[in-house]
């Protein structure tokens, strides 16, 4: 999802590998050990990140700002040690996605400016460009393979690339308004498009086809994973709910899970039924969905349950999230203009009852990890557990397995 505020680049804006001391890191005492840390430490941008991305296997985070400057940055859980290894100011306007190839050696942007950018990953240096790539501002960019990529933008226009023809393979225009997010199965072969429409498009990418459109969900879909090993996909909505779809399914939602949320505006899998989910509040939850997954609110999946708070940008909107390899770390980006990592590695070892317990009303989300607001007696009084009675009432919970 674009930032608000969004211009033209004027130059490559400078940017701090790390924030300011502070009661949880910073430069200590001449001649003191560098501390470890369970996370690495902020990283500080003089713009809004739109868009993270970390490296399949290296402890590498790629960002990309409204200003259309490109950095990468090595992060540490080494107190000092995060470092801006190189920036690209290419695009002319707001940069909107990042993401790392399949093997790690490049790095796709996507920009307002209409354009697609191939970077190397160890030096920056622009390897490939397509200038005018689709006839509307781009929005995401999905790596398929090493060789296919597919790209949407804000008029709900789809292109598949192949990098050994030079150009796109499969072009369609399925869907009414911008593409927010995509998703592909493991084989690389059906890919599935979340629209501003409120539909859910599925693409056959070995057959160059469009296969059909879901139903219209209410409010925007702003984010697509896969949950249960394939078998479910998980859809945001700018509505705060999450739609769930099994693999066969996809005309129509087979469960939907309310979360007393703004809107989910990204959402990352952590496990196979847990999804950490951002929103407008600034809070991610972690989330088990009927089989489905977790948010910067935890959110687990039959039962659907939010799990509690992973971490928060105190009021700020979440832009996106990006889990490292190995499920351990989580990193976010919001409109104060900071990357923060969070640990979720306590995620997968919780234990969610099918037992819903009656939640007291106003009660705070359980603090999942060491820098989420403490307790939840300050910021998060007034939070509650978004799978509560109302949601169930509303017909969005199913405690069963619908697998």
């Amino acid at each position: 999802m674009a930032a608000p505020g969004e211009g033209s680049a004027g130059g490559v804006s400078a940017a701090r590998a790390q924030c300011p001391a502070s009661p949880q890191g910073g430069p200590g005492p001449a001649g003191r050990e560098p501390r470890l840390r369970d996370t690495p430490e902020d990283i500080c941008f003089e713009a809004t990140a739109n868009a993270i991305a970390l490296h399949p296997a290296r402890p590498l985070l790629a960002a990309g700002d409204v200003d259309g400057d490109v950095y990468l940055y090595s992060y540490s859980c080494t107190e000092g040690e995060n470092r801006q290894l190189w920036s690209s100011g290419h695009h002319l306007k707001s940069c909107r996605d990042v993401a790392f190839s399949q093997d790690g050696q490049k790095l796709f942007t996507v920009s307002k400016d209409k354009s697609i950018h191939m970077l190397t990953v160890e030096e920056g240096r622009l390897e490939t460009r397509f200038p005018k790539a689709h006839g509307s501002a781009l929005n995401c960019v999905l790596p398929i393979d090493n060789h296919v990529f597919a790209t949407g933008d804000d008029a709900g226009a789809l292109k598949v690339w192949d990098l050994r023809k030079g150009d796109a393979i499969l072009e369609a225009r399925q869907q009414e308004e911008y593409i927010s997010a995509m998703a592909v199965d493991g084989n690389g072969k059906i890919l599935l498009t979340a629209s501003g429409d409120g539909t859910l498009g599925v693409f056959n990418v070995k057959r160059r086809r469009f296969e059909l459109l879901s139903e219209p969900q209410n409010g925007d879909l702003t984010s697509v994973v896969l949950l249960k090993r394939g078998k479910k996909v998980a859809c945001g909505s700018s509505e705060g709910t999450i739609y769930l779809f099994n693999w066969d399914g996809f005309g129509a939602a087979s469960d939907r899970f309310a979360l007393r949320a703004e809107s989910v505006d990204c959402m990352v899998p952590i496990t196979d039924s847990i999804v950490c989910v951002g929103s407008l509040d600034g809070v991610i939850r972690p989330c088990r969905v009927p089989t489905s997954p977790p948010v910067p609110r935890a959110v687990n999946v039959l039962p659907n349950r939010v799990l509690g708070c992973v971490g928060q940008h105190l009021g700020e909107p979440i832009e996106q999230l990006a889990v490292a390899p190995g499920g351990q770390l989580l990193a976010s980006c919001a409109h104060d203009q900071k990357v923060k990592f969070w640990d979720v590695s306590a995620l997968g070892g919780l234990v969610v009852d099918d037992y819903r317990k009656k939640k007291k009303k106003g009660g705070p989300l359980r603090a999942l990890s060491s820098k989420a607001v403490g307790g939840g007696e300050d910021f998060f009084a007034d939070l509650q557990d978004e799978a509560g009675p109302e949601a169930a009432a509303a017909g969005t919970d199913s405690d069963g397995d619908s697998d």
